[in-house]
């Protein structure tokens, strides 16, 4: 009776190791093109903690909004005077917003897309709604406080 060649198991677990590598290679190109992972992010998606001043109000058009990408956090107007301030943070993969338009909060990575007056998913792959935070006009400036 003869033996099995031992190459049978090490030619496994080297295809194994190179499907491993392969995944490993195909998530850091998604790293490198904005989007991150979720995992162990906090509620305020990164923003700062504590009163932001984000300057001047008239910056957010009525009915649209405007992203502050470096703090994080996208203040809407749907409304004259209404303003609303939520996480940039897409909940789908992490990635920053990077527009607003057509009354949508848009996430460049994979798609989704935000209501301005709620954070409301209105288009997935995103699981569920931007946090959103308190903002307030203070002399004629933008004051956003993360939760």
């Amino acid at each position: 009776m003869s033996e099995a060649p031992e190459t049978s198991p090490a030619t496994s677990r080297r295809t194994l190791l190179c499907g491993a590598a392969a995944v490993l290679a195909a998530g850091g190109t998604v790293a490198v093109t904005g989007c991150g992972s979720s995992a162990g992010s906090s509620d305020t998606g990164g923003a700062a903690k504590g009163p932001v001043d984000l300057g001047p109000a008239s910056a957010v058009p009525v009915g649209g909004g405007t992203v502050f990408r470096e703090q994080k956090i996208v203040v809407t107007q749907p409304t004259e005077g209404q303003y609303k301030a939520f996480s940039a943070k897409c909940t789908h993969a992490g990635c920053i917003v990077d527009q607003v338009k057509k009354e949508q909060i848009q996430c460049p990575c994979h798609g989704s897309r935000f209501g301005i007056a709620d954070g409301a998913v209105q288009d997935g792959p995103a699981p569920s709604p931007l946090p959103s935070y308190a903002v307030t006009v203070e002399g004629g400036n933008l004051k956003v406080t993360p939760s």
